[in-house]
């Protein structure tokens, strides 16, 4: 079932030498030892093997294991680890993952002898990916690439794994189990002149978090490039996932869950970065406060659940008028709204607007208060001024309401 396992038998019968493998595939790791049987091949009948093919035979032992063996992992020749140190330490020589990720598409590509060479990130809790390659983030060719695929970026990552068929590794001296498995790959591969290949998948605990790949490579040294990925692919695994664990974290402590707008902690990190002359004041700024109306009322008499729904479709709306700046959830029902850069006029636009469309929803109301700011300002000042005047603007809402 797998093409890598097919031609090390064949190798090792063909060649003929005794030969070691050490891989992660199949959802395991599959330990094997493979012994030419040179003795049977001058007892084989030449009526046996059809005109121009050759039989050989090989003794292969398999053992399986759930775990890794980091004895087995480090049993490698000097100039392969050579490659994985040089590979390790230019990740961990800079903060920046993709600056890092960068740099050792410059190792792969040496090390293949490739023409072009590229990572793959892709984080499984999100689907967001990324491709790296020697001169840095190549968002905007990934979802050219993609497109013309006519998929998704986490489209492209899943053809790679089905293309995989389960194994850990392609290393193809021609295109045509692509042409086979995935006629549209195939057809994207060699419309860029792209002969042969390599994909690495990148898997942390059985999950794939990225690929290698490289085109055009050298054949020759197809054996130097197994050994050296299937070691240092550890090291890019836990990279990455370790940004993606820190990304994550970043997120849910700057992030309203709930409403997918910043949260009070994100609001306050921002007014300090000023404060502290990390981010430069900028020259105006637009304050609103937002305060949803009948919030504790919908709460009280539908439920909590009935609330938080209330608090997601006012969000939307703020987010629909307010998306190209910044939105924290600074309370319950309070939503600031900072809008750096703008002119008095159109924030005075966009409040209406905010105010009209959410007349023209049944159940989000709000009351709204908002500072127009130039010059040397306080932001803090701001954000209280402008609730104070979202409290003028609900007991006006609530006067109207007993009245009717």
């Amino acid at each position: 079932m797998d093409l890598n396992f097919e031609a090390f038998v064949y190798k090792c019968a063909g060649t003929p030498a005794p030969l070691y493998s050490y891989v992660n595939a199949r959802g395991g790791w599959l330990k094997g030892f493979y012994l030419p049987i040179a003795d049977i091949w001058d007892n084989v009948p030449e009526s046996d093997s059809p005109e121009g093919s050759r039989t050989v035979y090989c003794l292969y032992i398999l053992t399986y294991s759930d775990v890794v063996e980091t004895e087995s992992m480090i049993n490698k020749s000097t100039e392969v680890i050579n490659a994985v140190l040089e590979i390790g330490i230019k990740l961990h020589v800079t903060q920046n993952l993709f600056t890092g990720l960068s740099s050792i598409t410059t190792i792969i590509k040496d090390l293949c002898s490739a023409e072009m060479c590229s990572l793959y990130t892709v984080d499984p809790a999100t689907r967001d990916c990324s491709l790296v390659d020697q001169n840095g983030l190549q968002i905007d060719f990934m979802h050219k690439i993609a497109s013309e695929m006519g998929r998704s970026p986490y489209g492209v990552v899943k053809a790679m794994e089905d293309c995989l068929a389960m194994s850990d590794c392609l290393l193809l001296n021609n295109l045509s189990v692509i042409e086979e498995r995935d006629p549209v790959w195939y057809k994207s591969l060699t419309s860029y002149g792209v002969k042969n290949m390599i994909l690495y998948a990148i898997q942390y605990n059985q999950i794939i978090v990225g690929y290698i790949w490289a085109a055009n490579y050298d054949t020759d040294k197809t054996d130097r490039i197994k050994e050296t990925l299937e070691l240092s692919t550890f090291i890019i695994a836990s990279v990455i996932v370790n940004y993606q664990l820190l990304h994550q974290l970043e997120y849910k402590s700057t992030t309203d869950i709930l409403t997918k707008v910043n949260n009070r902690n994100a609001l306050s990190d921002y007014i300090n970065s000023i404060k502290e002359g990390q981010e430069e004041l900028p020259p105006s700024m637009g304050v609103i406060f937002a305060d949803l109306n009948g919030l504790k009322k919908t709460n009280d008499e539908k439920g909590h659940d009935a609330g938080d729904k209330l608090l997601i479709r006012a969000a939307s709306l703020i987010k629909i008028v307010f998306g190209d700046y910044q939105i924290f959830r600074a309370g319950g029902d309070e939503f600031v709204i900072l809008c750096a850069g703008i002119n008095e006029s159109k924030m005075n636009e966009q409040v209406a607007q905010l105010k009209g469309m959410a007349k023209n929803t049944y159940d989000v109301s709000f009351a709204i208060g908002s500072v127009y700011l130039e010059g040397n300002y306080d932001i803090d000042a701001a954000i209280k001024a402008a609730d104070e005047r979202m409290y003028q603007d609900k007991k006006a809402f609530y006067e109207n309401l007993f009245k009717n």
